[in-house]
């Protein structure tokens, strides 16, 4: 899947992101879910990521540091609230 395919929004999803998301806090050990909202550029992860459960360790600014599992590897990326949303599992792609 290409990435317009990928970052486009649903037609009742468009619009602006809602203040409950960008403001919502999370704590450190909290599971996210990354899930990328295209209207918003500033701390976007790369698009690998979409879709993928990772850990909240710790705030940086305004963003998070969340690890993400790949494969055997375990990355670290910095991800604005906007892009995240708490995990449970019927929320996975």
């Amino acid at each position: 899947m290409k990435t317009r395919a990928l970052l486009r929004r649903n037609p009742r999803e468009r619009g602006k992101t809602t203040l409950t998301k960008i403001l919502t806090n999370y704590n450190e050990g909290d599971k996210v879910v990354v899930k990328i909202d295209s209207s918003v550029h500033k701390g976007m992860p790369h698009r690998r990521y979409h879709g993928k459960v990772g850990v909240v360790s710790a705030k940086r600014g305004r963003s998070y540091v969340v690890y993400v599992t790949q494969g055997d590897a375990t990355k670290e990326i910095i991800v604005r609230p906007e892009h995240l949303t708490p995990f449970s599992s019927s929320v996975v792609d």
